[in-house]
């Protein structure tokens, strides 16, 4: 028997005053009956567009939450209005995860409206196996728990970095939608600041690249071929190029592997990397080098694998290479 199930309640993600939810998600309530988990929930308001019912769930005291995928009833898309909504699931023995055996665990829920921010894509939470063991600095391969966040569809732009910050600093400008370069990552986290979102962990950096809980365990971002997913030495005529033109990854995110090398807010260390907590590990406090991921449009295929990790020093622009994408907190 589940010993405590709690609840959180998260009704959507505000955006400004013009990112508002139009539900409202009350009265919920569990019980156990035999193996399956029945949660009921009152909502009123209409799903709207490409919104949708979701349901995660905390193992860990609510730090971190993953999202239930084998929930059926009133969840997904198309759920009317009314009272007594039900969702019910069976925790999963085994489950990659997390969510295997809720037996006495003080189970976090959260039942909200998914609706996405414009032009970001929703990251389920989950847990991966994060490294690799191609190079010093990526090993060992370790277990690693991230909450779910929204993540940018594609590396900002030069046009949206200079409506932003009233100028454009890149090397190959005159190209609106090509990702903006030459960026210090001091400045990518004050351009971050200023829309009111953040540069992302390593941790889900890496979990986003590698798809998420859709992941097919691909080298580079959405496929074993880097010519379908990134821009890089081979193919790239020594330039950037716009955004979104090759095939995206599992979680419709494009460009992770090419294009341009994309600043994370971790400091880098190879000994936090190696002892990291397991659940949502941020960086260590402090370090010489900040984080980039991903490789560029003048490195090799082998630079643009997922796993892939580097360090520079956050106040130098390094030619022409680096960008950055944004996220923001499911909360």
């Amino acid at each position: 028997m589940i010993r405590y199930i709690s609840f959180i309640l998260f009704i959507g993600l505000t955006f400004g005053s013009r990112f508002l939810p139009a539900q409202t998600i009350t009265n919920v309530q569990a019980r156990q009956e035999g193996l399956e988990i029945i949660i009921t929930y009152d909502m009123t308001g209409g799903i709207r567009g490409k919104e949708e019912i979701m349901l995660d769930v905390s193992t860990d005291g609510g730090r971190n939450y993953e999202t239930v995928t084998n929930a059926r009833g009133d969840i997904g898309k198309n759920v009317k209005p009314g009272k007594r909504k039900e969702i019910n699931f069976i925790p999963q023995m085994g489950h990659p995860f997390g969510y295997n055996d809720l037996s006495g665990l003080n189970a976090n829920f959260k039942v909200f409206v998914l609706s996405l921010p414009p032009g970001m894509v929703y990251v389920a939470g989950g847990t991966f196996q994060m490294g690799s063991n191609s190079e010093s600095d990526e090993k060992p391969i370790h277990t690693v728990t991230v909450s779910s966040f929204y993540m940018d569809k594609t590396e900002v732009t030069q046009a949206q970095y200079r409506k932003v910050m009233g100028k454009n600093p890149s090397n190959f400008s005159g190209c609106d939608d090509c990702p903006v370069e030459k960026v210090t990552w001091k400045n990518a986290n004050k351009y971050a600041k200023k829309v009111g979102k953040r540069l992302p962990t390593e941790a889900e950096w890496e979990y986003a690249a590698r798809g998420g809980n859709k992941s097919k365990g691909y080298r580079y971002s959405g496929s074993n071929n880097l010519d379908a997913v990134g821009w890089y030495y081979d193919n790239s005529r020594r330039k950037t190029h716009p955004v979104a033109q090759k095939q995206p990854n599992e979680l419709g995110l494009y460009d992770m592997s090419g294009n341009v090398w994309e600043w994370c807010s971790d400091w880098y260390s190879n000994s936090y990397y190696r002892s990291s907590p397991k659940s949502g590990p941020k960086g260590p406090n402090s370090g010489k080098f900040r984080v980039v991921r991903g490789g560029g449009w003048g490195g090799y295929d082998g630079d643009s694998r997922v796993a892939d990790r580097n360090g520079l020093n956050p106040g130098i622009r390094y030619g022409f290479y680096r960008g950055f994408r944004l996220v923001l907190s499911q909360d």
